[in-house]
């Protein structure tokens, strides 16, 4: 008697241990999301998941219009089909899976100003306030960091 009350005691504090170990990891997968102002202050990105991959897609530019006054367009992109969407609302940020410790990565940044896409990882400060995204075309090593700063929405 003594023996399945150790058992189901073990089994207990192992279920509500490993509860409390899950929470934990989901959070620190979602800590991600959110609104994020760029190095320049130039545009504003939001962060989303779907399907367990984080996106981001651009919600606010500094100067959102041309010279024309007309809203800003993807001008530069290599397939010239999608060379008139609008900037505002474009996905630029895909596939980023959480690689723990507030780190994704495996995602694609796409830079609306060159037209060029590169590969990309992202890391959280333990404050949750600063993102350090860095683009690269192969290794992590031949690339750019920018740093972006979380936005109160």
């Amino acid at each position: 008697m003594k023996k399945n009350l150790t058992i189901v005691a073990f089994m207990l504090v192992l279920f509500i241990g490993t509860g409390i170990i899950s929470a934990q990891v989901a959070k620190d997968f979602d800590t991600v999301l959110g609104t994020w102002l760029t190095t320049k202050g130039e545009s504003k990105i939001q962060i989303y998941k779907n399907n367990n991959k984080y996106f981001g897609k651009i919600i606010w530019l500094k100067n959102p219009n041309d010279e024309h006054g007309k809203p800003k367009v993807d001008k530069e992109n290599p397939d010239e089909s999608l060379r008139s969407r609008k900037l505002l609302g474009l996905e630029i940020m895909k596939d980023f899976v959480y690689d723990g410790n507030y780190t994704w990565v495996d995602g694609d940044i796409y830079d609306p100003k060159s037209g060029n896409t590169y590969s990309c990882k992202m890391n959280l400060s333990k404050d949750y306030q600063t993102l350090e995204v860095r683009g690269y075309i192969g290794i992590s090593l031949f690339g750019r960091t920018e740093t972006w700063k979380r936005v109160d929405e």
